[in-house]
């Protein structure tokens, strides 16, 4: 006999799924962003030279 499908656990593996995708869509995204805001910033302020 045929086991039936556990609609429980197969709605939560694609909800898990689900969410990695997102939070490394999300990581990708800010690490693209992260550097480029970094270099902003260095190139707005005025740079010390006390020699």
């Amino acid at each position: 006999m045929a086991m039936k499908p556990n609609y429980r656990y197969e709605r939560s593996q694609r909800d898990k799924a689900k969410a990695a995708k997102k939070e490394a869509k999300l990581a990708g995204k800010a690490a693209k962003e992260k550097p480029s805001s970094t270099e902003r910033k260095e190139a707005q302020e005025p740079v010390d030279d006390e020699s």
